[in-house]
């Protein structure tokens, strides 16, 4: 069954209508008709079963049949601080993170980032990288859309540690530790995820993040990818802390 995201102000007791760009998207792409189901997802964890009244090129009009508590969204909200990429990587990123269950990823530059946003190619990047969030979001059955964050200083982004319940900051020089048992010991609602670009972070990066309150931690005896860390840290905070 088709799935598309709405906010709650597109409902209106038990009629939903959705955005152009979806009404398109069904009309066109997936010819759909009166009188199919799709299901719907709101801003605040809702899910919804619908059946399509009114369909054309710039709208669809349905109404709602059945209301639900999502139960696809984690337990935890993971934030993921991401060192800038290069090239498509970030795309990579945005899109594996969001399909394990990422709550919102902010990309962050950092002293050894190669790529240098300007405002107006940061915010074409950032549109696309939402983009992808999106598409992510309904193919794995997403309660919300995951935010791509405009990007910020890494200055900025340690700051917002004392926002988590945990906050951890994968280092290479960290040496042997028990990542599995430092994790059984927490019981967080909330973690930040601070991972470094191509080259790592500078040792002053990772002195910084622990005045911070940000804990240093290995991922084991080889050094990840900058896209494969998020990946690997996030599927084992899903698996300890999300999983029945």
């Amino acid at each position: 069954m088709s799935r598309f995201f709405v906010s709650q102000n597109m409902i209106n007791g038990s009629s939903v209508t959705l955005s152009e760009e979806d009404s398109v998207h069904l009309a066109r792409v997936l010819r759909a008709c009166e009188g199919e189901e799709i299901t719907i997802c709101d801003d605040k964890g809702m899910e919804y079963d619908a059946v399509i009244d009114l369909i054309n090129k710039k709208e669809v009009r349905a109404h709602i049949t059945e209301s639900r508590e999502n139960i696809t969204e984690p337990k935890v909200r993971v934030v993921i601080f991401q060192g800038l990429p290069k090239g498509p990587k970030m795309e990579y990123i945005v899109q594996k993170c969001v399909e394990i269950g990422v709550h919102s990823i902010v990309p962050v530059e950092t002293s050894r980032v190669v790529v240098k946003l300007n405002e107006e190619k940061g915010k074409g990047k950032e549109e696309r990288w939402n983009k992808i969030a999106v598409e992510a979001a309904k193919q794995s059955s997403r309660g919300v859309i995951p935010h791509v964050e405009p990007p910020i200083s890494f200055e900025q982004a340690v700051a917002r540690a004392k926002d988590f319940d945990l906050a951890i900051i994968p280092y290479e020089n960290q040496g042997a530790s028990d990542f599995k048992g430092f994790l059984r010991s927490k019981s967080p609602k909330t973690i930040g995820v601070y991972i470094g670009p191509e080259g790592g972070f500078e040792e002053d990066e990772i002195e910084i993040a622990l005045r911070n309150g940000i804990t240093p931690v290995s991922l084991g005896k080889r050094i990840l990818r900058t896209e494969t860390a998020p990946v690997s840290v996030l599927s084992v905070l899903m698996y300890e802390y999300d999983w029945e």
